[in-house]
Parts: structure tokens; C-alpha cells; sequence
């Protein structure tokens, strides 16, 4: 039997929809009937050869994130049937064939039954963000209810997401937005700081008379993550999904706090700790069904020829939410 999939053939070349085999399946996988496919800044990045740890060999299938129908079900699976809706973080690096094709032969340990009350867009928009910013908040940063949490970026596709989640942990959130995005940031519970009108010393004098926020979640990187070394406090956090350039840590030493980075693509690139990037999904399942967490989306719909146009419109910087590409 044979699909469509996407097919990139050359950095920063064309996606080429192309007739290829249905993949098959191996043990421990499940092969999804794609529904929609997430669109994060990575794989932007990946198409243009700018991604060297996604280590994502050409010719190549892009699409990080995806939800589906479970379409077969391989050998040693019991926890999903053929039927089940799904989603997750499941290929598009490391050689491993993403998304943007009809089906995916994936890791189960990887996905999660997508939430009842979410779309397959939806679903499809939520597995790197959320993984991302719980990998950080939770499992890093150990975050507990009554602290303050600063997000970086607070609009974006991580950052909406992270403040969501420490809003459901009981935490008092702000959110630094650009000025289009304040309203947009208190929409999902977090007391807006617009960057370009207040220093980071001025916020933190503002808003915590001084003494700096408990846990500082970066998802912005360079300068922003400077600032966030100086907007902590003493024996607080940082952690950053960015963390990619040199930084001088001497305000954060002077802090004594301490920071983590994370690098969500790990267990797809290793195949080690696979299964707790299905057991974060469960939760983000969990939140969105006591409707605790929505996805800020895209209105504009993209299917498997239209997608290039969604991937311009990534690097272009006029996306409003994340933007997904409709499969099936």
C-alpha cells in the first residue's frame, strides 16, 4: 500500500508531495492515520539546515508534533486498539519520518489518547510545547503551588502553554508579551509585563519589590535569558529551552540559584526515556479535560499542498498561535 507524504529533498527546498510505502510496523509501534500536523519553530529551522542537533538526514519527512486514529497496532502494544485518537511528540528528527505524510509507524510509548474535548488541530498543536514547558517547570524545576513564576514569552507557542500549567499548579504567574500580546497573556491568567517599556530590574521592583521571582521559565534565549539570570531570586530558578548561546553567569552565581536546560528532542534522539514523554501527554490530557489548558491556534487552515505556505508564514513571523496543517 502506498501514502502522501511531504517530501524534502534539499534545505530550503520545496516540500514535494510524493507517492511513497505505508510504512511498516515493528515491535512496541502503532501506525497512525494522521490527522493534523503541528507546526513549531524547529522544524522551520530543520527545513532550512539550521537544526544540527535534530540530526535530520536528507531526504526527509517533516512534523514533530501529531495527532491521529491508531490505524494498526504492532507487536508487544496493549496499552491502544485500533480506533483509539491519539497524539504526541513522534518523529520528524533524527532520521526518525514525521508528520506530514498520511501515516506514521510511531513509538507508543510516545503518545497519549488525545482529550476528548480537543480537535485533532488542537491536539496536534499541544505535544513539544507541553512537554517542553512541563519538562522545565516540573521535572526540573519541581514548581509548587504560591510561587512566582516569570514566563518569557508569554504569548508564544511554549510560553502560553507553561503559563497555563503553573497556573494549574497553584502558582502566581506573570508573563512578559509585546504590547499586541498583553491581553492575550492575561486571557490565560498571567499578570502582563510589556518588555519594551520596563527593564528587567524595573519589573522585578514592580512585582516582587525587588526580590525577584521564584522559578523564571525562558523560551525566548539570548539576551532574554541574560535578563532572566537578573530577574530571579536568591536560590530561585531558571530553566531555558534556548539556552544555546555563551552567557555570563555571574547573576545568577550572585543569586546562588540555579538553572536547567532542556532539550526535549533527547528521548526521540536516543530512544531512552521514551515513555515519559507519553506519561507528560496524559497530563496535559488530564488538564485540557477539566479544561484547564487551550491552545492558542492559528485560524487559517493548511492542508498537504498549502503546507509550504504555513512554514513562510512560521518564518515570516505573522502567525497569531500555532499553526497546523491538516493531514486527513
Amino acid at each position: 500500500m502506498d501514502m502522501q507524504a511531504l517530501v524534502l529533498t534539499r534545505h530550503d527546498g520545496p516540500l514535494e508531495l510524493t507517492t511513497i510505502a505505508i510504512p511498516e510496523l515493528a515491535t512496541g509501534e502503532v501506525r497512525i492515520r494522521i490527522a493534523a500536523s503541528g507546526l513549531n519553530p524547529l522544524d522551520t529551522k530543520i527545513r532550512a539546515g539550521a537544526a544540527a542537533h535534530a540530526r535530520h538526514p536528507l531526504p526527509l519527512i517533516l512534523g514533530i508534533d501529531v495527532s491521529g486514529v491508531v490505524d494498526a497496532v504492532g507487536p508487544g502494544v496493549t496499552e491502544f486498539s485500533v480506533g483509539d485518537e491519539v497524539y504526541g511528540m513522534t518523529g520528524g528528527v533524527g532520521g526518525i519520518p514525521g508528520s506530514l505524510a498520511q501515516y506514521a509507524s510511531v513509538d507508543a510509548s510516545l503518545l497519549a489518547r488525545k482529550p476528548v474535548n480537543l480537535s485533532m488541530r488542537e491536539a496536534a498543536a499541544l505535544p513539544l510545547a507541553f512537554i517542553t514547558a512541563w519538562c522545565g517547570m516540573v521535572d526540573r524545576a519541581n514548581l509548587q503551588a504560591g510561587q512566582t513564576v516569570l514566563v518569557q514569552g508569554g504569548a508564544g507557542g511554549v510560553g502560553h502553554v507553561a503559563v497555563q500549567i503553573a497556573r494549574a499548579r497553584g502558582a502566581i504567574v506573570f508573563a512578559t508579551a509585546s504590547e499586541r500580546n498583553q491581553d492575550v497573556v492575561a486571557g490565560f491568567g498571567a499578570t502582563p509585563i510589556d518588555y519594551a517599556v520596563q527593564t528587567v530590574e524595573e519589573y522585578v521592583e514592580q512585582y516582587t519589590d525587588g526580590e525577584g521571582f521564584d522559578l523564571v521559565v525562558d523560551t525566548v534565549g539570548g539576551p532574554t535569558l541574560e535578563g532572566s539570570f537578573r530577574a530571579v531570586r536568591h536560590f530561585g530558578h531558571v530553566v531555558s529551552a534556548l539556552g544555546w548561546g555563551t552567557h555570563a553567569l555571574a547573576p545568577l552565581s550572585f543569586r546562588e540559584a540555579s538553572y536547567s536546560g532542556v532539550f526535549s528532542l533527547h528521548p526521540l534522539l536516543s530512544g531512552k526515556h521514551r515513555a515519559h514523554h507519553g506519561e507528560i501527554l496524559r497530563q496535559a490530557t488530564a488538564m485540557a479535560e477539566a479544561d484547564k489548558l487551550v491552545v492558542r491556534q492559528d485560524p487559517r487552515r493548511f492542508d498537504l499542498g498549502s503546507a509550504h505556505l504555513a512554514y513562510e508564514s512560521m518564518t515570516g513571523g505573522t502567525a497569531e498561535g500555532k499553526l497546523v496543517v491538516d493531514v486527513i
